[in-house]
């Protein structure tokens, strides 16, 4: 009997523990999990506010802005609730820094990117909606991410570059200035008039609106070639028309050297029969 009744003194002394630490932890993990929810949901609607109002303003440094300023809040939000279950936050800090440390070994490269993408916003040397040509492509910078930068290609592909590459290579920002100059090259047989031939490409620069005045476009003879004699044409327009002046010009120059007896010759080889005898 004491036996039994001592098992039962043991059995209702573990009952009343449990019950107190129920008592006890219960509150703090049902406030955690609330403040873990709410916590969560004031995170995604702040950082969707500063979606909306930075991106009015600066575009380029939206996303990235936003994404780092998620991730950060997030990590002090369940710091926050470990402390209030009751785990220590030094060794959760501390742990959290160990962890850093060997991922960050392992992540070398996303670090690179990372710190790739704080220069490239910190430098600005493109920004959303610049017509750039970098690792090889050429389009228009869509967002620029915490660890990509995604431009759209004029040929409709998307593509997805590392900051890490984009912040230590060079690359060509044709959005910077609002004029650009096109260069064109045209040949002209030997016996043609050079002089005819420059007044008529000036002709057809003068008669194209989107052809600036000033600076003034430049004519002259670049080159003598194997089998024509080359006149450089350099006219200025706005960036947005320096494609379409480009090859409306390519059209226009030829029909008016067809129509004005000026030549545009193409290679050719003159071969002489010997006769062995």
């Amino acid at each position: 009997m004491e036996e039994l009744f001592g098992d039962s003194g043991k059995a209702s002394e573990l009952l009343d523990q449990g019950i107190a630490m129920v008592m006890t932890y219960a509150p703090k993990v049902v406030l955690a999990i609330v403040t873990l929810m709410i916590g969560l949901w004031l995170i995604n609607r702040f950082v969707s506010v500063l979606d909306n109002k930075l991106g009015k303003k600066d575009p380029t440094l939206n996303k990235f802005l936003c994404g780092l300023v998620g991730a950060v809040l997030k990590i002090l939000l369940l710091i926050s609730v470990a402390s209030m279950i009751g785990i220590a936050t030094t060794s959760f800090v501390a742990i959290i820094g160990a962890a850093g440390l060997a991922v960050g070994f392992a992540l070398q490269g996303s670090l690179a990117n990372f710190a790739g993408g704080v220069l490239i916003l910190i430098f600005k040397p493109f920004k959303v909606g610049d017509a750039i040509e970098a690792q090889g492509f050429l389009g228009s910078v869509r967002e620029i991410t915490i660890l990509y930068t995604i431009v759209d290609t004029f040929d409709n592909r998307r593509v997805v570059i590392p900051n890490g590459q984009l912040s230590n290579s060079s690359l060509t920002n044709m959005s910077v200035y609002e004029t650009r100059r096109c260069d064109m090259t045209f040949g002209i047989g030997y016996n043609d008039d050079i002089d005819k031939a420059k007044a008529i490409c000036k002709r057809l620069i003068e008669e194209d609106e989107r052809a600036l005045k000033d600076p003034e476009p430049m004519i002259v003879v670049g080159g003598l070639g194997e089998s024509s004699v080359d006149l450089k044409v350099r006219a200025w327009t706005s960036s947005g028309d320096l494609w379409p002046f480009y090859w409306d010009m390519q059209e226009r120059v030829k029909k008016a050297f067809d129509a004005e007896g000026i030549t545009i010759p193409y290679p050719q080889r003159s071969v002489h029969m010997i006769n062995g005898d």
